[in-house]
């Protein structure tokens, strides 16, 4: 007997998918467990594997297109079965579960109407989901080019050459801004013309992938609902600088500054946690075990892979832990695993040379800690002026979980830790 095969969950935050591509077509025999469509998140690309054995029937969505949660996205059965009856129904069911939501809004509607005019929202554009990276040939065919498919299409579309573009992305891989950014006359590989002045008023617009629209909509949830306050403290990285070094110079595992601010906060969150906690409404949930999620910047928005029980573990198991979500995470290679359960989140743009910054909370957490980059200025030790390594940190606090009191006393628990990091370095935790 046909049946219909609907769009399943695969975030926690998902609520619909692009669909990149299909593995199988319509007339194939599908096993279960065989994989038959790769879907795009808003965290990743993930493949998407039959439950059940049949015939493939139906297809409910095009390469390239969004389709919601729960929507009909194949139909499986026995071969030549006559589906239509089945789909029919489906698809009245799906439009009677959408009216409710379509016509709640009109009375409102109706009272405002005197004091404003109505403005008809735009239609949801669907979007085509980028994979990883593709390698293609340059113009002159000597070398070979790292481009995103996403970056190869629009210049494609464009018009532009990719042999004359210099990557922006990682190891010189063209990505999509290398494109936004591109302009006829400007600067390009191996050219030495100026570029051209704009006398033309011109723009571009790009439709929001679905990792923007989850990042939009959970970031303006948290600024908007959460009270936010912040609290910035300096912090004498000096000994962390020597420490550091000192480390890799025996050790095969490199350890970075931000893997010391991850042990760091791990062993502060032990000894305060209340920082370690979640605002849920009716009650608010103070978490034993300590899952803390590190930003990482990908090429379309934000992922947090999430380091769990940190304070267990060592600086080395900790910086393969996060080099090895980086990764993962640039490649879109991230599971629902690797990104769910953090407890406090850490974001870093020290690499980038910022020297503070205050950072939104990362729903659930109560708490996130934003990080800046170590600069050596003149500082007062012993009476006396001299060069100092000094890192400044910004605590983002939601007021109705954390007061400021309690947000002070964790970031002089971490100050303390990381100017006298031996403490925390003790046998086993390198």
């Amino acid at each position: 007997m046909a049946e219909i095969v609907r769009m399943p969950k695969m975030s926690d935050t998902m609520t619909e998918g692009v669909l990149v591509k299909w593995h199988k077509k319509v007339g194939d025999t599908v096993k279960s467990g065989e994989l038959v469509a790769e879907v795009e998140t808003d965290k990743a690309t993930m493949e998407f594997e039959s439950y059940q054995a049949g015939t493939l029937l139906y297809l409910g969505v095009e390469e390239g297109k969004a389709i919601p949660v729960d929507g009909i996205l194949a139909i499986m059965g026995k071969p030549g079965e006559d589906f239509k009856d089945l789909l029919a129904s489906a698809q009245k069911e799906d439009e009677a579960k959408a009216a409710p939501a379509a016509v709640a809004p009109a009375a409102p509607a109706a009272a405002a109407q005197a004091s404003a005019s109505t403005v008809a929202a735009p239609p949801t554009p669907t979007i085509s989901a980028p994979k990883v990276q593709e390698i293609v040939h340059s113009a002159n065919g000597d070398e070979r080019l790292k481009v995103s498919p996403l970056a190869k299409r629009l210049a494609t579309e464009k018009g532009i050459d990719l042999g004359m573009l210099k990557g922006s992305g990682e190891h010189g891989r063209i990505v999509k801004r290398d494109i936004d950014w591109f302009k006829p006359g400007s600067f390009v590989q191996g050219s030495t013309l100026s570029a051209k002045a704009i006398t033309k008023e011109s723009f571009e617009e790009v439709t929001v992938t679905q990792m923007r629209k989850t990042i939009a909509r959970r970031l303006a949830e948290s600024k908007f609902t959460a009270p936010h306050f912040y609290l910035t403290m300096d912090i004498d990285m000096d000994e962390v600088v020597r420490a550091r070094e000192s480390i890799n110079q025996v050790t095969q595992v490199k350890i970075s500054f931000n893997d010391f601010v991850v042990k760091a906060v791990a062993t502060s969150l032990r000894e305060h946690p209340a920082v370690n906690s979640a605002w849920l409404g009716d009650r608010i949930r103070y978490n034993h075990h300590i899952h803390i999620g590190v930003a990482v910047a990908v090429e379309d928005g934000l992922l947090v892979p999430v380091v769990r029980f940190a304070d267990s573990k060592s600086l080395s198991q900790i910086a393969v832990e996060v080099k090895e979500f980086a990764k993962k995470a640039k490649d879109k290679k991230l599971q629902p695993q690797d990104w769910e359960g953090n407890t406090f989140t850490i974001s870093n743009l020290g690499m980038f040379n910022i020297e503070s910054f205050t950072a939104i909370i990362n729903p659930p957490d109560a708490c996130i800690l934003a990080i800046g980059a170590i600069k050596q200025i003149p500082v007062v030790k012993n009476g006396m002026v001299q060069p100092g390594n000094v890192m400044k940190v910004t605590l983002s606090c939601d007021h109705r979980v954390v007061d400021g009191v309690v947000g002070s006393k964790f970031l002089n628990t971490l100050k303390a830790l990381l100017e006298n990091p031996i403490v925390m370095l003790g046998q086993g935790n390198i």
